[in-house]
């Protein structure tokens, strides 16, 4: 059952001319008319009809299974105040937010925590969480309103379409067991020119991670990202960044055992960074 939770500031609490109110006093989300160029060419308004729709499935049965087959609710019921990934991750990860995101946008960060490693110097219009632990989400202070929902027991986003011009997944992609019905659910919620940024590392509760992701390597799991933008009728060709550790030729990296602990992400400050990112219907250009 979908719970919500307001912030101090609940998520309708803002001045904006452009961002109406109903008379109830909920919030209407803003709905853009879709710019599109009208031609003879019905293949296009075949897929323009279908933007959003899951053009296939990515992941078999198998690959959707999990070593612990409990609740996802039950395994995030105690809060973990704890960053999942090192400082030179997070870092980079602000950096691109603060590169890709603009202070008047409304963001969605989904599946995420205490923290949204957003950088502090920007205001943004409207920041909405989504987690399983609600401890979490009420410690984050960067959402102004948060709600609970397991996304592996429902992908449905009760949300507005068009409601969002940003929706950020940090080191949580490799849990979702539907990833298709999830990513065509964001691309709903998204503005057109929307942006979709998925994170992650190496790093995961193994037990808890899908099959298709214990078993791959990093190549795979990246391809596997952009597989699921690819699922999805509309979205831009996904762009990936990378940012690898370099390479240690001091006494430590020479021995096996360290080569080991490595290739398993035991070795503290030495998290990969990995970005896929995509737009809905079109990348938009900013004038600086």
């Amino acid at each position: 059952m979908l719970s919500f939770h307001p912030k101090p500031k609940a998520w309708f609490n803002f001045t904006a001319t452009n961002r109406p109110i109903s008379s109830s006093g909920v919030l209407k989300a803003r709905t853009f008319p879709m710019i599109i160029a009208r031609s003879s060419n019905e293949g296009n308004e075949t897929r323009e009809a279908r933007a959003g729709s899951i053009k296939r499935l990515v992941l078999t049965q198998e690959g959707r299974t999990k070593l612990n087959l409990y609740p996802d609710r039950e395994f995030y019921a105690f809060p973990r105040f704890v960053t999942h990934v090192d400082d030179g991750f997070i870092s980079t990860l602000t950096n691109l937010y603060r590169e890709r995101l603009r202070p008047d946008m409304e963001i969605l960060d989904i599946m995420s925590s205490w923290v949204s490693h957003l950088p502090n110097e920007v205001a943004y219009r409207r920041v909405v969480g989504h987690g399983l632990n609600a401890q979490e989400l009420a410690r984050n202070q960067r959402l102004d309103y948060f709600f609970v929902k397991d996304l592996n027991q429902d992908q449905k986003l009760e949300l507005e379409s068009f409601s969002f011009d940003a929706v950020l997944c940090t080191v949580s992609v490799q849990y979702l067991q539907q990833p298709e019905k999830v990513f065509s659910e964001v691309f709903r919620v998204l503005r057109p020119g929307g942006v979709f940024i998925v994170s992650f590392s190496n790093r995961m509760f193994y037990e808890k991670a899908i099959s298709a992701w214990r078993d791959g390597t990093a190549f795979s799991r990246v391809q596997l990202v952009l597989q699921y933008f690819q699922s999805v009728e509309g979205f831009t060709q996904a762009e990936v960044i990378r940012k690898l550790p370099s390479s240690d030729s001091g006494q430590d990296g020479e021995s096996p055992f360290s080569w080991i602990k490595r290739m398993l992400g035991f070795l503290s400050g030495s998290d990969p960074f990995y970005a896929v990112i995509a737009y809905k219907n079109f990348k938009p250009v900013y004038e600086s």
